[in-house]
C-alpha cells in the first residue's frame, strides 16, 4: 500500500504524464520549472523533484543542468556492431548536428592507455576529446586515443561539423577487427559538466578498439546520457550482421 508521500509523488508524475499525452507539452519544449509546479500542484519541491527525476530516467523528460527540464524526443539508437558517424545519424533524423572539440594533442601514454593501444607506457599518442550535440544538446562525449604510427596526420585534421574523427579514421585506414565493450555507470565530475547532466544521471559507456593488421589503431571511450541515447543492433540468427539495421 502506498504511503501518503508516495501517493503525492505518483500524483505529480501522473499530472506531468497527462500533459505529455495530451500534447500540451510537446517534444523538445521546456516544461514549467520545479518552483512553478510546486505552486501549481501544492506539493513539496522534494516530491516534484522525485517525480521529474523518475520520468527522466524512464525517458519521458530530459534534464539539462543549468537550463531546465525538456520533453524528450524519442531516444535515438546508435548501432552497436558497426562504426557509424554520429553526425550522419543525427542528420538522418532531420536534426541539427554540431561538435565541440575540446582537446587535440600529442601526449605520453599512461599505463592504462598504453595497455589499451598495446604500446609501451610513455609512448607518444594522439589524444582527442570532443562533445557531439543534437539540436544543441550533448548526446555523446568522445575521449579517443590514436596510434600516431598508423595515422600520422590525425592531429593535423580540423574536426568538427564537417569531419568527425570516426569518419576520418575509416577513410584512411579500414579496420580488420573491432572490439566493443558496453557498461552502465555514472559520469564523473568533468563528464557531468561537459554533457550538462547531473552526477547521478545513468550513462551508457561504449569502449571501442580497432585493429589494422596486428596493431591497435585507436581506443575510444564514448559516454552517452541514457535519457538521450540508446545502443542497439540487429543480426541474423546465424550470427551474420544485417547491414543498415
Amino acid at each position: 500500500m502506498k504511503t501518503p508521500s508516495q501517493a503525492l509523488y505518483q500524483q505529480a508524475k501522473d499530472f506531468v504524464q497527462s500533459r505529455l499525452r495530451a500534447g500540451v507539452w510537446k517534444p523538445g519544449e521546456l516544461i514549467p520549472s520545479e518552483n512553478r509546479l510546486v505552486v501549481e500542484l501544492g506539493m513539496s519541491r522534494m516530491t516534484i523533484n522525485r517525480a521529474l527525476r523518475e520520468l527522466t530516467e524512464e525517458g519521458h523528460l530530459m534534464r539539462v543542468s543549468g537550463v531546465g527540464t525538456f520533453v524528450a524526443e524519442s531516444r535515438p539508437q546508435s548501432n552497436l556492431l558497426r562504426i557509424t558517424s554520429i553526425a550522419d545519424e543525427i542528420l538522418a533524423r532531420g536534426h541539427r548536428y554540431s561538435c565541440e572539440v575540446l582537446r587535440l594533442s600529442r601526449e605520453a601514454a599512461s599505463m592504462s592507455v598504453a595497455a589499451s593501444l598495446s604500446l609501451p607506457t610513455g609512448a607518444s599518442v594522439y589524444h582527442l576529446v570532443c562533445v557531439h550535440l543534437e539540436e544543441g544538446v550533448p548526446v555523446q562525449l568522445e575521449d579517443r586515443y590514436v596510434n600516431p604510427e598508423l595515422v600520422p596526420d590525425f592531429i593535423a585534421q580540423s574536426f568538427g561539423e564537417k569531419l568527425q574523427p570516426s569518419r576520418y579514421l575509416l577513410q584512411v585506414l579500414r579496420p580488420d577487427e573491432i572490439e566493443h565493450i558496453v557498461e552502465a555507470g555514472h559520469p564523473n565530475t568533468e563528464e557531468s559538466r561537459l554533457l550538462h547532466i547531473e552526477l547521478d544521471e545513468p550513462c551508457l559507456v561504449l569502449m571501442r578498439r580497432t585493429w589494422n593488421g596486428a596493431k591497435v589503431v585507436t581506443y575510444v571511450r564514448l559516454v552517452h546520457p541514457s535519457s538521450r541515447y540508446r545502443l542497439g543492433s540487429r543480426m541474423a540468427a546465424n550470427g551474420a550482421y544485417r547491414e543498415g539495421q
